[in-house]
């Protein structure tokens, strides 16, 4: 793993200030209450700026990861994606979903971000404030929002629906919250950022053009049109309640690191969602990789220390697209335990064998340093476990994940067999308590992708993740 870049923290400035605990209410508070000082006592292992990046096609348990590291962060960063993406926590045994609001909101003293490169619709945006606000998480001074933060509306999610239908067989699979066609609308240069939401008379004027264009659109493809009186008002009322979160979070960022903060990237969606390196067109719209956090948050690569990727010990899938270790029998088995439905949508994920091509190319992409391996006790009652280790391609074998969708659908996968453990691992709280077979498991895995084991998770609550001594950097 390469050494983390202390040019963040130049002077030696003690980092290790006063903390408030972990707790579920938010104190609404920085999480830092001194300014930095010189100190004998400074800690250079504390942790680096991170980007934690799913590295299979989502649902990884990425929310869960998040939350745990967030106790030594001060500030997490959310850089793409809309709310399609769910992150789910378990805290006490209370549940939370969140789709926007970073996961570092249940965190105490912690500084939420929601960058420039996520699409957010300011409508579900309050709605999931107000949901957390009657759960007893405070949201006030905690949250910032980019206002170069582009926005999603009722005609996104319609041309959504009607572009899915359109396709019919050949669909992509997408949740139609309108993310997609909302990026569209950003590449295409005629999007609508929060920062025009802040401004009426603007907003307005935009509004106004772009209802007038997507109503023809719609109505073309047999949609009804939409009511743009409504529209206005409803973002107009959100843009109130969202007014004393927007700031220029990029300036944010930076002054913050300069004061020594340390930095969370939290991934959505993964890897092979990507919209560059995924299985196009089965995608989402925005770059999941490591590299997308720094273009959604106005973060260099050069003040990123450590790059977590996160795999669940199996391999799911949401949507349509090509799954080469997809096995229904697995499927059945999960599905029965209650486990695999998405945190967005509730439909059932595709499961399959973990499958170590795929993820050593999302090595590759990413440029993981440490790994999580999540879901670990999904595989518990599991006599047999195999490991997609290569592909066979027309009769010929390959260990690289093609690039054109239709050769992947075809890739037959080429397994190696590991025994399973047949006991309980959700009780373990350290790596030796594990069986021998799991350990074997997860530390096969970390060799066949080529990086470090940082993080075992054997269940969804916080106490359920064992942190690997002597194999963290």
């Amino acid at each position: 793993m390469r050494p983390a870049r202390r040019g963040v923290n130049p002077g030696g400035f003690c980092l290790c200030q006063r903390r408030e605990p972990p707790n579920v209410v938010n104190s609404g508070q920085p999480a830092l209450t001194a300014g930095p000082e010189f100190c004998k006592n400074f800690d250079s292992n504390r942790m680096a700026n991170t980007i934690l990046v799913g590295a299979q096609w989502g649902d990884e348990g990425k929310g869960k990861i998040i939350d745990y590291l967030t106790d030594d962060a001060d500030i997490v960063v959310r850089s793409q994606g809309g709310n399609n993406a769910g992150h789910t926590i378990v805290i006490d045994g209370e549940k939370f979903v969140l789709h926007l609001i970073p996961s570092g909101i249940l965190r105490r003293g912690k500084i939420c971000v929601i960058g420039n490169g996520v699409v957010l619709d300011p409508v579900s945006l309050v709605g999931e404030i107000e949901g957390l606000r009657a759960r007893g998480i405070k949201v006030g001074k905690n949250l910032l929002i980019s206002g170069g933060a582009h926005l999603v509306f009722p005609y996104h999610r319609a041309l959504d629906e009607q572009r899915e239908v359109l396709k019919g067989k050949n669909k992509i699979g997408t949740t139609k919250r309108g993310i997609g066609p909302a990026y569209g609308d950003k590449a295409a240069r005629t999007g609508i950022r929060l920062a025009d939401l802040m401004n009426t008379a603007l907003f307005r004027a935009k509004l106004k053009a772009r209802i007038k264009e997507n109503n023809a659109v719609l109505t073309s493809l047999g949609a009804k049109p939409l009511n743009a009186k409504k529209i206005e008002a409803d973002y107009l009322q959100a843009a109130e309640i969202l007014r004393p979160f927007v700031t220029n979070t990029v300036v944010f960022l930076h002054d913050a690191m300069a004061r020594g903060k340390t930095i969370l990237f939290e991934g959505a969606q993964g890897t092979f969602l990507d919209i560059d390196h995924g299985t196009y067109p089965f995608v989402t719209s925005s770059n999941t990789t490591a590299g997308g956090a720094c273009t959604g948050s106005g973060v260099p690569p050069h003040r990123v220390d450590t790059v977590m990727g996160v795999i669940k010990a199996y391999t799911t899938r949401v949507g349509e697209g090509p799954f080469p270790t997809e096995d229904d029998a697995l499927s059945d088995r999960l599905h029965e335990m209650g486990r695999e439905f998405g945190a967005t949508t509730g439909r059932a994920r595709r499961c399959g064998w973990f499958d170590a091509v795929a993820v050593r190319y999302s090595n590759m992409v990413n440029g993981i340093d440490q790994l999580a391996i999540t879901n670990l006790d999904g595989l518990d009652g599991v006599a047999k476990i195999k490991v997609c280790v290569a592909y066979k391609l027309d009769g010929k074998k390959i260990t690289v994940l093609p690039t054109q969708v239709d050769e992947v659908e075809r890739c037959v996968p080429v397994y190696r067999e590991f025994p399973g453990w047949l006991t309980s691992t959700e009780t373990a709280t350290k790596y030796a308590e594990l069986p021998a077979n799991a350990r074997r498991y997860v530390e096969a895995l970390a060799e066949l992708i080529g990086t470090k084991l940082t993080i075992v998770s054997v269940g969804p609550g916080r106490e359920q993740t064992i942190r690997l001594q002597g194999k963290t950097s």
